[in-house]
C-alpha cells in the first residue's frame, strides 16, 4: 500500500474516532443532566467525568491529527439517545462504548500491519481505556438487574 494510501487511511480512523468521541460528550453530558433532575446526583456526576474522560480522548486524537498535519474535522455528531430510567440509559451507553472499541480494534490491527507503531500506540491506549469502560458499564448493568429482580 503506497504511504499516501495509509496516511489516508489512518485520517480516516482519527476522523472517525474524533467523531464518535466528540458524540460521546454529547452524550455522558446530556445524561448527567437528565439523570440530575431525577434526584441522581451521584450518577449525575458520574456521567459527567465520563464525558470528561471522552473529552481528554477527542484532544488526545486532535493532537495526533495535528502531528500528522491535518486539520481535526469530526464529521458528524451522532444524535443523543435516551431512555427513560438508568438501566436503558446504560444499555445505550453500553452499546456505544461497544463501538468504539471494534473502531479502535480495527485501527490497531491497521496500523499494526502498515507498521505504524505511533498510530498503533495511541489506537492501543484508546482502546485499552474503552475496552475498560465498557466492561465497567456491563458490571453496572448486571448489579441493576440484579437488584430489581
Amino acid at each position: 500500500m503506497q504511504a499516501g494510501l495509509t496516511d489516508q487511511k489512518i485520517l480516516g480512523y482519527l476522523g472517525r474516532a474524533l467523531s464518535l468521541e466528540l458524540s460521546a460528550v454529547q452524550l455522558y453530558s446530556t445524561q448527567s443532566r437528565l439523570v440530575a433532575s431525577w434526584g441522581l446526583d451521584q450518577v449525575a456526576q458520574k456521567f459527567q467525568a465520563e464525558a470528561h474522560e471522552e473529552l481528554e480522548h477527542a484532544e488526545r486524537i486532535i493532537a495526533r491529527m495535528l502531528a500528522l498535519g491535518a486539520a481535526p474535522n469530526a464529521s458528524q455528531l451522532r444524535p443523543v439517545k435516551l431512555g427513560p430510567d438508568l438501566l436503558s440509559l446504560l444499555t445505550i451507553d453500553k452499546a456505544f462504548e461497544t463501538e468504539l472499541v471494534k473502531l479502535y480494534h480495527d485501527a490497531v490491527l491497521f496500523c499494526s500491519g502498515q507498521q505504524r507503531h505511533d498510530d498503533r500506540i495511541l489506537f492501543e491506549g484508546l482502546l485499552q481505556e474503552e475496552q475498560q469502560h465498557a466492561a465497567d458499564l456491563e458490571q453496572w448493568i448486571r448489579s441493576l438487574e440484579t437488584a430489581t429482580a
